[in-house]
């Protein structure tokens, strides 16, 4: 993949091969562990560490997207929908989106720098995620900082846009009464708006039996993405720490190859990866967001489909 042939070396002057430049870059994407730690652990220079990192960086970003992509066929997004339903019943489900935040060190003295300073009283950067039910990444926005709200990150994506548009997210219907369907919707926490193609759960206090068991499934069948994202900043920890005073303009693109490696090493397990003891703590130290904006024909939708999942829907 990094096919240029370059002129790295070790301090001793001797050429790296292809396959020591890849086992540093992935020493350093998922180890999380400094450029002076790798480099004397390598035999080399920081300056090395840092500059065969950024070239697997931009050999993934060349040769990889195609691991990250949303479903292309109707088959294909059939079998994420019928895989999502075993969970805990939800029907038509196509995706569960998630945010994250990767904490940086910045100087404080810099007023620039307040823009990423989030509610948690953090330094940090947002990944927005889109998850499959085998906490593959389907859809990712990285970079915009950590003082906006969870809805407002989901509103300035590109997912937003397609879906509102009818581009994402418009394939088969299902009928659940008569003349009542439910179209393609993905899932999120209370953070995000209640929308016809993100259902979000009821909030407040004195929830119906009914409204509490569509919470529960919702919740159980939501998880994927918090394990998801949990897994991707334990298997590379470069963005599970705290960073410190990292390139703001890089770090969207190290976010991007760490997700794209996360996705590579899912296609290559052999079988599919369950085990729901996995942690799903990926944002500790940060409280859920409320977002109180919902739209009404969401929630007349996500009525019926209570009602259709309990089996109480009258036709």
């Amino acid at each position: 993949m990094m096919a240029r042939q370059s002129s790295y070396t070790d301090i001793n002057g001797k050429p790296l091969s292809l396959n020591d430049q890849v086992a540093v870059a992935l020493r350093r994407l998922s180890s999380g562990e400094s450029l002076s730690v790798i480099g004397d652990t390598f035999g080399m220079n920081q300056s090395t560490v840092s500059q065969i990192t950024w070239r697997f960086v931009e050999a993934m970003e060349e040769k990889g997207l195609h691991h990250l992509t949303w479903p292309s066929t109707e088959a294909e997004m059939e079998q994420i929908k019928s895989k999502f339903e075993k969970v805990r019943g939800l029907p038509n489900c196509c995706g569960a989106i998630d945010i994250t935040h990767v904490v940086m060190t910045l100087p404080t003295m810099d007023p620039s720098n307040n823009v990423w300073f989030d509610r948690e009283k953090n330094y940090s950067m947002v990944l927005q995620a889109v998850v499959d039910p085998e906490m593959r990444l389907r859809d990712v926005i990285a970079g915009w900082p950590g003082s906006l709200s969870d809805a407002v990150v989901l509103r300035s994506s590109g997912f937003f846009r397609l879906s509102e548009e009818g581009k994402r997210l418009n394939g088969k219907k299902l009928n659940i009464s008569e003349g009542m369907e439910v179209g393609e919707y993905i899932i999120g926490d209370a953070g995000f708006p209640l929308l016809p193609w993100l259902l979000t759960p009821y909030q407040g206090k004195g929830l119906s039996d009914l409204q509490i068991e569509f919470n529960k499934r919702h919740s159980a069948t939501r998880m994927v993405a918090q394990m998801a994202l949990a897994r991707l900043k334990e298997m590379w920890r470069i963005i599970h720490g705290v960073m410190w005073m990292p390139d703001k303009n890089r770090l969207p693109r190290i976010v991007l190859v760490c997700c794209l490696l996360h996705n590579i090493l899912i296609d290559m397990e052999d079988e599919v990866f369950d085990d729901m003891s996995l942690s799903h703590h990926h944002d500790t130290g940060y409280r859920r967001q409320n977002c109180e904006y919902f739209d009404q024909s969401a929630m007349i939708m996500r009525d019926k489909l209570s009602l259709y999942i309990t089996g109480k829907l009258l036709s």
